[in-house]
């Protein structure tokens, strides 16, 4: 940083010198040309026939002004070039001034002129130091002109000690060296505060850009589109979200009054403005936009005033989102509520329902006791009670599908509970015989869930299984740990169940777990649909498919739980 800071001073300064050389050979032209005019016309006021020497002290300048462009090049000593111009001057102004006149010549301004220059090429030291240089330089010419130890070329008069007194000499060596400080105290205070103040418009400036950079990345990386119309409603600003939801490039809009840019949005606008005052309305709003593509979103958007100062209004700020998924979803969530709402209805008239069954299940077996009824009517009764019997198994399926019960999770091996479960389920009536189990299962299987419901999934996959295999075969049990991805440490457990049966009906895989939907005759369609949502309950996931070696697949995944062993 710091060797930034100097490159920059050196090249700010070099900058300096070639203005002042500009200046300089600007100026020695100027005297120049002067002189010739008064040599032209024969005036000898100042300068006397046939004399060259202010010629040739000019012709140096011209000189030296060459040799400092070529050691601004080379040479990385800017500020000792600087200094070296700058006595340089000041002695080129004592040898011109003696050339023309010495406390004669006019021309003693001139060192005023090169301390100015010096203040401010090096600041208020280098106007001092010149000043300086001016006062000894000036001092010592006029006393050694006052003495008669030197003579002018320029003079005009013959110049005696006796034309002068001691004190008007004095006088005018004082007037000029407080002159000459002065100058060169103001002017070098003068040029600190312009420095002063460069530096610190500048540091203002990259602020002012820093903010401005900001400003921009806020607006351009914000989600939310933003318009910003001027007061009379004409867009300033339109950042890249608002490009991309409306539809619309910035370049197309700038400039243009909402009312042409967006029609519609200022309808909404407008008619809002009118109807806030009569009804307390929300500090947004909802609308239906149509995109230049014809495609229709909703837009939530919020109005608020621009205001340059404290009391002005300057404008607009209009700030949206598109809300059409949100929408979306609210609209379905609204069908899910209704569906909800009819769902517990339904259950609730299915658990009603069992009353009246059980009364009519009750009433048929007292009949059929206490009557002596033929075959065909005796076959009727049966009819009537596996009837009954078949709608309480289908009102209990449609409960536990609709009423699931809460999840108590703890810490059990899962294993074991899959073991406890088929040998529950073999000792019941749906079991065959016929059905031979194979079991893999890994060492340990902890995980942290409701062993209860997964009883529940087990016993319902295990039916499936014995309807599938009406002839006996084979039920593949098994269990093994599996990576959530490649890279992760987190593991889930997964049950892999298997029959040898026919497989599911390619038409029924994508309908699975479909409520309702079966392809088994006097089949409820919740079985399955029921394992899904209990595993959904838990966390997990399910999927089916058809085997490469035949029969059917159910795959579950468990997550493992954060209580469970690693």
């Amino acid at each position: 940083m710091t060797g930034k800071k100097q490159t920059a001073r050196g090249s700010d300064l070099k900058k300096r010198l070639y203005t002042l050389m500009f200046f300089r050979v600007l100026f020695v032209s100027v005297i120049l040309g002067a002189l010739i005019i008064i040599r032209f016309r024969e005036t000898h006021a100042y300068v006397i026939e046939g004399q060259s020497a202010p010629y040739i002290l000019l012709a140096v300048i011209y000189f030296t002004n060459i040799v400092y462009v070529f050691l601004l090049k080379y040479w990385r000593e800017i500020r000792l070039q600087a200094y070296f111009q700058l006595v340089f001057d000041t002695l080129f102004i004592t040898f011109f001034i003696y050339t023309t006149g010495g406390i004669d010549s006019i021309f003693s301004f001139l060192f005023i002129l090169n301390i100015i220059s010096g203040s401010i090429i090096l600041s208020r030291r280098g106007g001092i130091l010149i000043a300086s240089a001016s006062s000894i330089l000036y001092g010592l010419m006029l006393d050694l002109h006052y003495y008669g130890l030197i003579h002018p070329i320029g003079s005009w008069v013959n110049y005696m000690s006796d034309s002068y007194n001691s004190v008007f000499l004095f006088y005018t060596i004082l007037v000029n060296m407080a002159a000459f400080y002065l100058v060169g105290y103001l002017s070098g205070f003068l040029a600190e505060q312009t420095k002063r103040s460069r530096a610190e418009l500048k540091e203002t400036r990259l602020d002012l850009d820093k903010l401005e950079i900001l400003h921009e990345s806020i607006i351009n990386s914000i989600t939310s589109g933003l318009i910003v119309l001027d007061d009379k409603e004409r867009l300033i600003l339109f950042n890249p979200t608002a490009e991309k939801t409306l539809g619309v490039h910035a370049q197309q809009a700038s400039g243009l009054s909402l009312a042409a840019a967006f029609p519609a949005l200022q309808q909404h606008i407008q008619s809002v403005a009118q109807m806030r005052p009569l009804v307390n309305m929300p500090p947004f709003m909802d609308i239906l936009y149509q995109k230049p593509d014809g495609a229709k979103i909703y837009l939530r958007l919020s109005i608020s005033p621009l205001r340059y100062l404290s009391t002005e209004k300057g404008g607009k700020i209009i700030v949206f989102q598109d809300v059409t998924e949100i929408k979306r979803i609210e609209e379905n969530m609204k069908k899910v509520e209704g569906l909800a709402l009819v769902g517990e209805m339904a259950a609730g008239i299915a658990h009603e329902i069992r009353n009246p069954m059980a009364s009519i299940s009750g009433s048929i077996e007292v009949l059929k006791e206490g009557l002596a009824w033929d075959s065909t009517e005796n076959q009727l009764m049966d009819i009537v009670s596996r009837e009954i019997d078949r709608l309480n198994q289908l009102i209990s399926d449609f409960l536990l599908f609709a009423r699931l019960k809460k999840t108590k999770l703890r810490t059990f091996d899962l294993n074991q509970v899959i073991m406890e479960s088929l040998s529950l389920f073999k000792n019941g009536p749906r079991w065959n015989a016929n059905i031979k189990v194979i079991t893999h299962f890994m060492d340990s299987a902890t995980i942290l869930s409701d062993p209860d419901q997964i009883r529940q999934v087990l016993w319902n996959l295990f039916l499936n299984v014995c309807d599938a295999m009406p002839d006996g075969g084979i039920l593949d049990i098994g269990t093994k740990w599996v990576f959530e991805t490649p890279e992760s440490t987190h593991k889930n457990v997964v049950i892999v169940i298997r029959d040898t049966g026919d497989g599911f009906d390619p038409i029924a895989l994508p309908k699975l777990f479909t409520p309702f939907f079966t392809t088994k005759e006097g089949g409820s369609g919740l079985g399955l649909a029921t394992v899904k949502r209990i595993i959904d309950q838990l966390q997990g996931r399910i999927s089916g498919c058809n085997h490469p070696d035949g029969g059917a697949e159910i795959a579950i995944i468990l997550p493992m739980g954060s209580g469970a062993d690693r």
